[in-house]
């Protein structure tokens, strides 16, 4: 791909993108001087899509004049909203439309799959994760495994990079796999590694695990919206996510999780509410629980209404846009970027590969903490949304719904700048 290091390259390129109009639904943020910043955060929170406050209103209005018949008469009826979100869920995730389903949050999701998948009997007692992990992750299995009366320090397995690597091969995942796949009950593995950015080949790390008898799941938080899927086909047993970060459903948006259908009648334990009973018999109000087929027989409690319409209003825009030509302009944009910073004091540590990189580039400063922490102030004064990871990355996202060439050069440009004046 030929690129330029030139303003007018980056206008003509904006220009000429198909895309380019969807920026213009969403909300762009302002500084204090009323200008607005160039935001590269998709990958912690989206940008707020306009239709989300008409979709809101809307059901707050139905509420306000419906009350309780707004359940069935509401212009999107409440008891089956979860549905008006599955074929977008499925078509982002590369699932059946059985297999997903849009609810709770991710980590109350993942502790519902855990519930399920994670049976350590014997020898085979382990989970596998990846080292540096989400906290929030790592925090939910230390406790299921403590809640299993195991010890975590000593059932979960992290596998970290090789020395003078911020990656993990997928070689590497299969040698440890095949290795010591014996004592592993699951692999819980991210389909894109938070802070490097690192974008996972999940359908071949599915098939390593289930090699070696292990059940295996993924955190897909920093994939769903970002990277191709292709869930149903990897045989994964089950996946977890959240919608705020490139799905742009807001702070605290509801999640969403995925099941495979061979497990659509299944009779793996699981923690019951009455949301994730037989929709047929659910208000019978009978004793006994009867799961709805597929992922929605893992619900808890009816979905907050609230927290999913400006899911529903974001999904539309991803169904207009088209994932795959989404997907070419990401390549695009993050390929601009790191033609732009050749020749700065910075590491990136996110592979280059397309396949292998998402929208986020993780920088690693060039001299320590301090000065990288310099620098990100710098940027925040140029007007940058970016953010800071301990101890020296700054990560930043050109989305392509809503990002331009121009924001990647002007970010680009006040990083050159930011250097420079730090020394």
């Amino acid at each position: 791909m030929s690129f330029e290091r030139t303003l007018a390259y980056a206008r003509a390129r904006d220009a000429a993108d198909s895309l380019a109009h969807f920026r213009s639904q969403f909300a762009h943020p302002h500084g204090a001087d009323g200008k607005p910043l160039v935001y590269l955060c998709g990958h912690s929170l989206g940008l707020q899509p306009l239709a989300a406050r008409q979709r809101i209103n809307e059901e707050l209005d139905d509420w306000a004049a419906m009350g309780v018949r707004g359940h069935e008469s509401a212009r999107r009826p409440w008891i089956p909203y979860h549905e008006l979100l599955t074929q977008g869920l499925a078509s982002l995730t590369g699932a059946r439309p059985g297999e997903v389903v849009a609810m709770n949050s991710l980590t109350v999701n993942l502790h519902l799959m855990l519930a399920s998948f994670y049976r350590p009997q014997g020898t085979r007692t382990r989970i596998l994760i990846e080292a540096n992990a989400f906290p929030s992750d790592r925090h939910a299995l230390a406790s299921q495994i403590s809640w299993q009366g195991l010890d975590p320090g000593v059932e979960l397995l992290e596998l970290a990079p090789v020395s003078g690597s911020s990656q993990i091969t997928t070689e590497q995942i299969e040698f440890f796999l095949q290795r010591r796949g014996s004592e592993i009950a699951l692999v819980l593995w991210p389909g894109t590694q938070y802070l490097s950015g690192q974008v996972f080949d999940l359908p071949r790390i599915a098939a390593a695990a289930q090699k070696a008898g292990c059940a295996v799941g993924f955190d897909l938080a920093h994939s769903i919206g970002n990277v191709g899927l292709h869930l149903h086909d990897s045989g994964a047993d089950f996946a977890v996510w959240c919608s705020y970060k490139y799905l742009n459903a807001g702070p605290g948006a509801i999640g969403g999780c995925f099941v495979h259908e061979r497990h659509a009648r299944s009779t793996l334990p699981r923690l019951c509410g009455w949301w994730g009973h037989d929709p047929a018999t659910r208000f019978a109000m009978g004793p006994a629980f009867e799961p709805a087929d597929g992922a929605a027989g893992w619900q808890i409690s009816n979905p907050s209404i609230l927290s999913a319409a400006p899911l529903l209003a974001s999904l539309d825009l991803f169904m207009l846009a088209g994932f795959a030509h989404l997907r070419a302009k990401s390549v695009a944009l993050s390929g601009y970027l790191s033609f732009l910073l050749a020749g700065l004091p910075v590491e990136i540590l996110t592979p280059m590969e397309p396949q292998s990189r998402g929208s986020q580039l993780s920088l690693r400063m060039g001299r320590d903490a301090t000065h990288g922490r310099a620098v990100f102030e710098l940027l925040q004064q140029a007007g940058m949304v970016c953010d800071w990871r301990e101890p020296d990355v700054i990560r930043a996202a050109p989305v392509p719904l809503y990002n331009s060439f121009e924001d990647v050069f002007r970010f680009a440009t006040a990083l050159q700048t930011a250097l420079k004046a730090v020394g």
